[in-house]
């Protein structure tokens, strides 16, 4: 029974049948058998509830989420704006577009309790003691002694019921009774910085409108900085004095919060623009929006540290490169988790924030320079699975002095499709590292065993510096 398939969820057709969260599947199909079901995925209904969460922050600010399918709003100062708290229910529940069970309260313990335990009461104290959350154990023990609702509960001094019953269900029971305050905390995002400068005289320059733009930098630094974050897309709008707008963004490889990076940044646009930036009879208001930020700590600064001044250049020259060429256009490699050599890299755009983690190398080192195809190679070896002793490569025979290996790169047998190709895509391969009489370093393999396949061919696949 511990191993049966349970129902997690049941919509209102199923619950009109007697189907419950918690009945065996069995069960439930032995009344049903027409059920139609889903594996549960709690990744999913996190999402999802995150999305309504996101979606309620219409109706008030404060929104927290009670998992693993509720939503607590207060709505206290906010229910006028839709009507009442009447009519704030109804847009809540249609916005929701699922089966809810609305409740209202002077505390959010209480509106849990109810919505979760209630029905049609709006009065907590007739609630079954189940509203409490306690484990099993210690609604069991209550109703033994005979308190069966909340209102029994608070009808006992509160003294005797914590030496009997524990501490956290008196604690529980004055939450929901409002005697003790249950604050939420309210899940929302930080709204992204957005600055706007309203000129009394218009600008018809455009270094005077970039002087107001690093003006704003240098507030939105300092609000970043004291947020801890740094900006990945910056958007600078020009407002001219005759409704005309123009939208200038730039993104950068990594977060930053330094105006004269951003300020270049802009430059290299206007410079690359087709279209010039006409500040016609002047920009009234300029502004700059921060749409994406990222998490950014402080550094100390002024140790000399070389390894992050070089890496500081690399970005910046990403980011240069670019706004001028386009952000598709400038790629790195990012590591892929395919453990056969010539798929373990992919080539990505650079401000991608999916840039992939390089392992720490646990294994032989590759080439820095690897053949795409491998190189087919004559070799004479030991058998069966033996080294290499010499090899020809480019109609040049190669005597090998030193080698290391094999490590051994089994198939993606679980790629197989079937066909020849697939079969020799699927034979082992034995990877060495050997060094010949004149000191050159090279990277060659056997593709296939002996018990795999009767002639295993070899292959150059990369040159060591």
């Amino acid at each position: 029974m511990g191993n049966a398939l349970r129902l997690m969820a049941v919509d209102g057709a199923a619950h009109a049948l007697g189907l419950a969260p918690g009945m065996a599947l069995a069960d439930a199909r032995a009344r049903c058998p027409a059920l139609m079901t889903l594996p549960v995925d709690p990744e999913a209904d996190a999402r999802e509830l995150a999305r309504l969460i996101s979606a309620m922050a219409r109706f008030t600010p404060m929104v927290s989420a009670d998992p693993p399918n509720g939503i607590i709003l207060d709505i206290t100062g906010c229910a006028h704006l839709f009507g009442g708290e009447a009519g704030l229910v109804r847009q809540a529940v249609a916005l929701a577009a699922y089966t809810c069970r609305p409740a209202l309260a002077d505390n959010a313990a209480a509106a849990r309790a109810l919505a979760r335990h209630g029905g049609r009461n709006t009065n907590v104290r007739v609630l079954p003691v189940a509203a409490l959350d306690l484990p099993d154990e210690a609604l069991a023990a209550l109703r033994r002694a005979g308190l069966h609702t909340i209102g029994d509960l608070a009808r006992r001094p509160m003294q005797p019921l914590a030496a009997r019953f524990g501490a956290e269900t008196v604690l529980k029971l004055r939450h929901i009774l409002g005697e003790v305050a249950s604050p939420i905390a309210p899940h929302r995002t930080l709204p992204p910085n957005r600055l706007e400068a309203r000129l009394t005289e218009p600008v018809i320059r455009t270094e005077d409108a970039l002087e107001v733009i690093e003006d704003l930098l240098v507030q939105a630094a300092r609000e970043m900085e004291a947020r801890k974050l740094g900006g990945r897309r910056f958007v600078a709008t020009f407002c001219r004095s005759d409704n005309a707008r123009r939208r200038l963004m730039v993104e950068t490889g990594h977060p930053v919060r330094d105006p004269a990076i951003v300020l270049r940044l802009l430059r290299e646009r206007i410079e690359t623009l087709a279209d010039p930036l006409d500040p016609g009879f002047g920009f009234d208001t300029i502004g700059l929006t921060i749409p994406r930020a990222e998490p950014l700590p402080s550094r100390q600064i002024g140790l000399g540290d070389e390894q992050e001044e070089g890496a500081d250049s690399l970005a910046a020259l990403i980011d240069r490169l670019g706004v001028r060429l386009g952000t598709d256009r400038v790629r790195r490699i990012v590591p892929c988790d395919r453990h056969l050599p010539e798929r373990a890299q992919a080539l990505e755009p650079a401000m991608s924030t999916q840039t992939g983690i390089w392992p720490v190398a646990e294994h032989p080192p590759r080439p820095p320079m690897m053949f795409d195809p491998p190189q087919p190679i004559e070799v004479i070896a030991e058998v069966p699975d033996g080294p290499p002793h010499r090899f020809r490569w480019r109609c040049k025979l190669h005597e090998v002095r030193l080698y290391e290996g094999p490590e051994r790169i089994a198939a993606e047998w679980w790629r197989r499709k079937g066909g020849e190709g697939a079969r020799k895509a699927g034979l082992t391969r034995d990877y060495y590292r050997i060094e010949d009489a004149c000191g050159r370093r090279y990277w060659i393999f056997r593709h296939g065993l002996y018990d795999e396949t009767p002639q295993p061919r070899w292959y150059l696949h990369g040159l060591f510096a």
